[in-house]
């Protein structure tokens, strides 16, 4: 087979700055789908693009290949609205599983394809699987009959949904080329577009834990998936949100899971119920529903009820215990004063270092590791009194957590700014 196409002219014209074509753009990913493109030569045309930007119609032409690469999947008879979240990631971001029983609550289906932790970002399936018995996997019937009958499903992605992407990602983490807008947007929303949802609401984060630390980086990115998900006739909708200091005061696994159950118990921490009840009356108003009773149905139990469901349709036991660290370690504040600075980024890091997360795609991660708060930032806090606790189950762990947050939680004194970001929610892009 003649290619219609040279891959090194392809690269030599990203990188002189010049647009591709609709056809070529098709070809590249198809091509390197098939393995005829090389994965150097992918890096190169990557960077290229890193460091030269794309034009909105190329961003469009490479997410579109990317959704044709695989299957799509439909939901089409399930005779009722479908809604999904997707959030670019941080520190103790939890929301997805509060969220999706409290939205199926309403009668609205969530098709919730997550993904895994990797380095300081956790991964809801992560998550997830600190409950006795949950799995992750299911086939294609079993995710359908799931939806149809709970009306939340928060599982893997299949290896059939946009490959290219697939592919591409996994080069781009190796490669320096994982903070570019052009293609941050087409790998989430060429999933998205290929899961078949049909709306979408997107939690685009800045700060010290988010990928992009400038909320107009942040704003850029949700702008350009905006536009994407219209032009795939995807109903959808971007909130701009904080991630300059972790969400809720668990970071971890099994501890984050223990705090989603407070918020569906119509507890929890105050930011972490904000954002999922922001998040919620977004998706229902998308799926018909503008006038919902979002803060009812946690107080209520409705959104509880699904959440019980749900863990039990894949295999888990909702009742069970979760897991417990084998060993602890508090920090003391060493000084009276307000709690001035607690940057995400930091807190993430140290998680990881216990084993919270994982450094590659194939580590395992230790489900009861990870770092409860006790205080939040504006906080008074007196000398002695309790920051944080560290969680591992290998003690040896505990020295490099340690080292990750030397010097970064500050105690100022009254009328020192605050470093928290802003409001929780910065914006709306629609």
């Amino acid at each position: 087979m003649i290619e219609p196409f040279d891959v090194v002219d392809l690269i030599r014209a990203k990188r002189d700055g010049g647009e591709l074509t609709s056809p070529q753009i098709g070809w590249l990913v198809d091509a390197y789908t098939r393995g005829v493109v090389a994965e150097e030569q992918m890096s190169a045309w990557a960077m290229a693009v890193f460091l030269r930007g794309m034009a909105p119609r190329e961003i469009r032409d490479l997410t579109f290949a990317m959704v044709e690469s695989g299957e799509r999947m439909s939901f089409a008879g399930l005779g009722r609205p479908t809604t999904d979240k997707h959030s670019t990631g941080g520190v103790g971001d939890k929301i997805t599983l509060p969220l999706a029983p409290l939205v199926a609550s309403f009668g609205v289906a969530v098709p919730q394809l997550s993904g895994r932790g990797l380095g300081h970002t956790g991964g809801t399936l992560d998550k997830l699987e600190s409950i006795p018995g949950w799995r992750a996997r299911l086939s294609n019937e079993e995710f359908l009959d799931q939806l149809r009958d709970v009306g939340a499903v928060i599982a893997a992605a299949g290896s059939g949904l946009a490959p290219a992407d697939g592919r591409l990602y996994a080069l781009r983490d190796i490669t320096g080329t994982v903070e570019c807008i052009p293609l941050i947007a087409s790998s989430i929303m060429s999933k998205k577009i290929a899961e078949g949802t049909a709306s979408l609401v997107l939690d685009v984060k800045f700060g010290s834990g988010a990928f992009l630390r400038d909320p107009e980086a942040g704003r850029a990115l949700a702008e350009t998936m905006v536009r994407l998900g219209r032009d795939a006739g995807v109903g959808t909708v971007a909130l701009l949100t904080n991630m300059q200091t972790p969400l809720g005061r668990a970071i971890g696994n099994a501890n984050e899971v223990r705090e989603s159950v407070e918020v569906l118990a119509g507890g929890g921490p105050e930011d972490v119920v904000e954002l999922t009840v922001a998040l919620a009356r977004e998706m229902l108003a998308l799926a018909g529903q503008p006038d919902a009773d979002v803060a009812g149905h946690l107080r209520g139990g409705q959104a509880m009820d699904v959440w019980r469901r749900m863990i039990a349709a894949q295999g888990g036991d909702p009742d069970a215990p979760l897991p417990v660290p084998r060993e602890s370690e508090t920090v003391v504040a060493d000084r009276a004063g307000v709690l001035v600075d607690l940057p995400a980024l930091p807190f993430g890091i140290a998680a990881w270092r216990l084993g919270a997360g994982r450094a590659r795609k194939e580590d395992p991660v230790a489900h009861a590791a990870g770092i409860d708060l006790h205080v939040r930032i504006g906080d008074r806090v007196s000398a002695g009194q309790p920051l944080y606790t560290l969680h591992a189950d290998d003690p040896a762990r505990f020295a490099r957590a340690h080292e990750a947050l030397d010097g970064a939680l500050r105690i100022g004194a009254d009328g020192d700014p605050v470093h928290d970001g802003g409001p929780l929610v910065l914006d709306r892009i629609a």
